[in-house]
């Protein structure tokens, strides 16, 4: 395992409730992951179920190394992106 995760967020164009996150690691061996909220979160991989307790997080796609994500329209990207980033590390690292 990498000794340095890179994380790089994207916010969409075209929606502001999706951000697109690429890393260098991968998130899942076992091919695409969907869930349709934090309770289904709480309920899959273990990196869906690390992201589960982020706030606003409401959705959360994992394809190999990259991850869709979508918020609450109530909170800020910079919040959720902030703590999305602090759970990957903890966990990977």
């Amino acid at each position: 395992m990498s000794e340095y995760m890179e994380i790089e967020p994207e916010i969409s164009d075209e929606d502001p409730l999706i951000a697109h996150i690429y890393t260098n690691l991968p998130l899942t061996n076992d091919g695409p992951e969907q869930y349709a909220s934090p309770d289904e979160m709480a309920e899959g991989s273990p990196v869906a179920q690390a992201l589960s307790v982020v706030d606003g997080l409401q959705a959360l796609h994992i394809d190999g190394e990259d991850m869709t994500l979508t918020r609450d329209p109530d909170l800020e990207w910079h919040i959720i992106l902030a703590e999305v980033t602090a759970v990957l590390k903890d966990f990977f690292l």
